[in-house]
């Protein structure tokens, strides 16, 4: 049998996955718990893990996995609570939980691209910690950006595109195009009279004008991440 708290914590955590893909955090989960300290959520998720309810995922930030869910124990009743206040700690969930989109996700770093003139993209072994909330679906990588032709979409040298891997795009797209097959350069995708123009955003670098069978799309922007220093 679960305790009170226990039970209301397993809820709370299958709500937030169910509505996010994320586990909440500790904060979150003190909070809506009425705990005076996170100390005593450690401490119910120490309980939770031993008894085989959930699991901490390794290496991941607030990563956490519901294995069972509160309907396979029952609960301690708790007194003063009313019955139907399940709106302060989310509804049970069916026993199909989705897992979670972690929080952070280590994404491949290819090298930098040009946002200025084509450069060659470096193939690389290094990752990137990016938050999960910045992706959406599909496989992704990092790319470092050089280059100040892209400052008006508010792309500047220094930032990592976070790209989404495509073969296709849209008109006025942003997107990773690899050139001649050995340069990549991050740009507008735009089709115009048989030809492919990659547009800059910014006055002082000149549209490029290629064949259509000198470009691949590799990509497209899904994200953008920025260290200040």
């Amino acid at each position: 049998m679960l305790t009170a708290k226990q039970h209301e914590l397993i809820r709370f955590i299958q709500h937030k996955l169910e509505q996010t893909g994320i586990s909440p955090s500790f904060e979150e989960m003190k909070d809506a718990l009425d705990l005076k300290s996170k100390s005593g959520v450690h401490r119910l998720i120490s309980a939770l893990e031993e008894r085989g309810f959930i699991r901490r995922l390794p290496n991941r930030a607030r990563a956490l996995e519901v294995l069972k869910g509160p309907e396979d124990a029952v609960a301690a009743p708790r007194a003063g609570r009313p019955a139907n206040d399940a709106a302060a700690i989310g509804r049970a969930v069916p026993k199909s939980t989705p897992r979670p989109a972690n929080d952070v996700i280590e994404l491949p770093l290819h090298g930098r691209i040009a946002a200025g003139v084509p450069i060659e993209a470096i193939e690389g072994q290094a990752t990137l910690p990016v938050p999960a909330a910045l992706l959406g679906p599909g496989d992704h990588y990092a790319l470092e950006v050089s280059g100040d032709s892209m400052i008006e979409a508010g792309i500047f040298d220094g930032d990592y595109a976070l790209v989404r891997r495509t073969d296709s795009a849209r008109d006025g797209e942003i997107v990773v195009a690899l050139v001649d097959n050995d340069e990549a350069t991050l740009k507008y995708l735009r089709r115009e009279n048989g030809m492919i123009r990659l547009d800059p955003a910014n006055g002082a670098y000149d549209p490029q004008i290629y064949t259509p069978n000198r470009v691949a799309v590799q990509g497209k922007l899904a994200g953008l991440l920025r260290r200040y220093h």
